[in-house]
C-alpha cells in the first residue's frame, strides 16, 4: 500500500514547511487491519502494546533529504518484541507528532501483515516521505 497523508496531517506538515512546527514526530506501529485514508484520524489506528514494543522519536535534524522527486527518509528503526509478549499482528506504521494527537502519515505494509511470534521478533522501518 502507498503511503498517504490524511488530511490532518497536510495542515501540520504545511505548518512545519512554513516555520510555525518544528517538532520532532513520532513513528508508531498499528495492529488493527486499517487502510489508511484522507479521513484518518489518531483514533483510527490501534497502536502494538505487546510486551518489549515501543514507538520511536524521530529526532527532525536526523531526516536525510535527497533525489529528483526529493524524497525525505530516516534511519531504519527496529522494533522489538519481547519473547513475554503474545502473539502479535503488525499490519503497517503511522507518523504523529510529538504529542500523538495528529496523523501526518501511514503506512499499511504491503507484504503485511507481519506475525510476531510468541517467542518475540523484531519488525524494521524506514521512515520516508516523497514529494512528487
Amino acid at each position: 500500500m502507498a503511503l498517504l497523508v490524511p488530511n490532518v496531517g497536510e495542515a501540520e506538515m504545511l505548518k512545519r514547511i512554513l516555520g510555525q512546527t518544528t517538532t520532532d514526530v513520532v513513528v508508531k506501529l498499528y495492529s488493527n487491519s486499517y487502510v489508511p485514508l484522507e479521513t484518518s484520524v489518531v483514533g483510527d489506528f490501534t497502536e502494538n502494546a505487546e510486551a518489549g514494543y515501543a514507538s520511536a522519536t524521530l529526532t527532525a535534524a536526523s531526516w536525510t533529504v535527497a533525489g529528483d522527486p526529493t524524497e525525505a527518509s530516516y534511519a531504519e528503526q527496529s522494533f522489538v518484541f519481547d519473547a513475554a509478549a503474545s502473539t502479535a499482528n503488525v499490519e503497517g506504521y503511522f507518523i504523529t507528532n510529538v504529542a500523538g494527537t495528529i496523523v501526518l502519515w501511514a503506512e499499511k505494509f504491503s507484504d503485511g501483515p507481519y506475525t510476531i511470534p510468541t517467542r518475540g521478533g523484531t519488525v524494521f522501518v524506514i521512515p520516508k516521505i516523497q514529494l512528487a
